[in-house]
């Protein structure tokens, strides 16, 4: 929603004297913080105005030129995320954790790519989204605008503080960005590359900034500071986006955790089903596409749902359900007793959830009950089946004989993703360019007054 200039200056005032109070009842370095991030949130709010007027050729030009940076100064990158890797394994990370973090020379090329990718789209920007002439003669149009100042919170990949500037520059958004302090030292250099492109091309540095992650306290800085942020997007683990999501003062767009499911029916290639589920699950366990729960239709023949489960176990995927309901199929494998966070919670590494059910009803009770509303998919030969599935399913996206690996932006044609929207207002799925834009309303007239 757009604000008149009074009401903003207002805001913002309101925001620095609330802010001045509560920073005299915090120590020197909390304080000091707070001051950081609503310098920089200001900051980011004095450039917008400058960015929202630059041209599809002038934003092409900076992010190539970022593009090519980064894959220049691959080397000092990889340097500054060992650090991060290093302080990763001596906190325990996790294999899976530690991969999203990881860069190598083949993901620095893969977040220059993205650029470029973001560079060849349409500019959203100025699309006039609908219009009309007025009986008095006014013309009215509907034009697509940048949301203003975009903070991002996000957790351990380092490839989303790039694909976030790309967004945000493009679509004429200015990012704010908090990352991790997993990720301090990748974040820090990726932004420095991104700021001397920036100020190499007579553009203003403030367009990208990296906010402190000392404390858990910046991320509440960013997201109450109301007047100065426009918007919020959390990208990482169900705490953090819930975190985000109840506190926020500013404006948020939810992207949700990925427990994602596959159904396989009755009617399912085996073959084709199995190539499906082993690529959700195995391709890349640790991202918020991968399959975490496998639901198989009892009505396949006991020898059909071994070789299923057999699948995962040959892949190194450990099996965790109903040990009696797994029983039924006849498999002999090892089933590790299913919690009631097996169903819900994602796994984000080589487990996997499976149940037998009766039939696409069950399956899709089921995916109801525990869905994140994400990503769910169904095997199956029966069109009927699947569209019985498209329809109960309440998901940003199913996938109907294809991989849950797909919910992408980049497969989506969208270039690099924000993230992938759960929620159901304005943006919903992989959010590219145009989930980036609000609109306004242009009236043109010749001297028209309401009677």
């Amino acid at each position: 929603m757009l604000v008149g200039m009074t009401a903003q200056t207002n805001e913002t005032a309101n925001t620095n004297q609330q802010g001045i109070a509560e920073d005299s009842a915090l120590s020197p370095e909390r304080a000091a913080e707070r001051a950081e991030v609503l310098d920089k949130a200001q900051r980011a709010k004095a450039v917008a105005g400058e960015l929202s007027r630059f041209t599809s050729a002038r934003k092409n030009e900076l992010l190539l030129a970022a593009a090519d940076a980064l894959v220049a100064r691959t080397e000092e990158i990889l340097v500054a995320n060992a650090k991060d890797i290093e302080a990763g394994k001596i906190r325990g990370f996790s294999d899976s954790l530690l991969d999203r973090l990881r860069l190598d020379a083949d993901r620095v090329e893969g977040i220059a790519g993205g650029l470029r990718q973001v560079a060849a789209l349409p500019d959203p920007v100025g699309e006039v989204l609908r219009g009309s002439t007025l009986p008095n003669g006014i013309k009215l149009s509907q034009v697509s605008v940048p949301l203003g100042v975009m903070g991002m919170v996000y957790e351990a990949r380092p490839n989303v503080t790039v694909d976030a500037f790309g967004l945000a520059l493009k679509s004429g958004n200015v990012a704010l960005l908090r990352g991790s302090k997993s990720a301090v030292h990748s974040n820090t250099q990726l932004v420095a590359v991104l700021r001397e492109v920036l100020a190499n091309h007579d553009a203003p540095e403030d367009l990208v900034q990296l906010l402190p992650c000392e404390t858990h306290d910046s991320v509440q800085d960013l997201i109450t500071a109301r007047g100065l942020v426009d918007v919020v997007i959390p990208r990482g683990g169900a705490g953090l986006i819930e975190a985000v999501v109840t506190k926020a003062t500013v404006p948020t767009i939810e992207t949700g955790t990925g427990n994602c499911h596959i159904y396989i029916d009755a009617s399912a290639d085996i073959d084709e089903a199995i190539a499906l589920m082993i690529n959700g699950k195995t391709r890349r366990p640790s991202v918020c596409n991968a399959t975490e729960t496998v639901l198989i239709d009892s009505a396949l023949s006991t020898q059909d749902q071994v070789r299923i489960l057999d699948a995962l176990a040959d892949a190194g995927v450990a099996v965790h359900g109903d040990v009696d309901n797994l029983a039924a199929s006849g498999w002999t494998g090892e089933v590790i007793p299913a919690t009631a966070e097996d169903w819900s919670d994602e796994y984000l590494s080589l487990d996997i959830a499976a149940r037998i059910v009766d039939g696409v009803v069950a399956a899709t009770d089921h995916i109801t009950e525990y869905s994140s509303g994400h990503t769910e998919a169904i095997s199956a030969r029966d069109w009927g089946v699947c569209q019985e599935f498209v329809d109960r399913v309440d998901a940003a996206a199913v996938s109907v004989n294809a991989s849950t690996a797909f919910t992408d932006g980049e497969q989506y044609g969208f270039g690099a993703e924000i993230g992938i929207s759960t929620q159901k207002l304005h943006a919903r799925g992989p959010m590219g360019l145009p989930e980036l834009t609000s609109s306004k309303w242009v009236l043109a007239g010749r001297g028209q007054t309401r009677p």
